[in-house]
């Protein structure tokens, strides 16, 4: 199963160098129901929430690409309420898909289509896992009621079919080619 965990910072503590500027233990963001339950575990780390410790940060994550976003910025609220909302945090599905998203575009526009569509933030978004620019030229070849003899079909040049078919919506990533329409 998915999981994405975060250390969790306090600008105040880091400031002042207190025992807390090394941040929260690592929590398992599939763990809790919402915000004020990773608040509570917080309290129980000796954060001041009402006071030192009211500005908090995301200090480390695990789980996502670390490429997509500085996260030092994101609020460690937004960060869990926006994977809350997405269905992230609880299918395996959802969660490749939003890897593979974060490979190519960023945290802020995962977060701008999960409060457009909800849940339903993944319409349009299709993802080919294990192909590359020849697999997936082909499927599109292979879906657009084309047909070549067989004794042509060694000759055509299904990669570049795909990176030109593509290029509008189709971006390589890590585990194949996703298409954001």
């Amino acid at each position: 199963m998915n999981t994405i965990k975060i250390v969790i910072g306090s600008w105040g503590s880091y400031s002042t160098c207190n025992e807390r500027a090394l941040g929260s233990e690592w929590l398992n963001l599939a763990n809790y129901k919402n915000w004020d339950e990773i608040a509570a575990a917080l309290k129980t780390q000796d954060f001041r929430l009402d006071d030192t410790d009211k500005e908090l940060f995301v200090q480390d994550i695990d789980g996502l690409p670390s490429n997509c976003e500085n996260w030092d910025y994101i609020s460690p609220k937004e960060l869990f309420e926006t994977l809350k909302e997405s269905g992230v945090l609880h299918s395996e599905y959802l969660y490749t898909v939003l890897c593979a998203y974060l490979e190519v575009r960023s945290f802020h526009e995962f977060a701008e289509r999960v409060e457009k569509l909800g849940n339903n933030w993944n319409d349009d978004i299709y993802v080919y896992e294990n192909y590359d620019w020849e697999d997936y030229g082909r499927e599109l070849f292979e879906n657009s009621d084309r047909h070549l003899d067989d004794d042509l079909i060694d000759y055509f040049d299904f990669e570049e079919y795909g990176r030109s078919t593509g290029l509008s919506c189709a971006e390589e990533y890590s585990g194949g080619i996703i298409e954001i329409l």
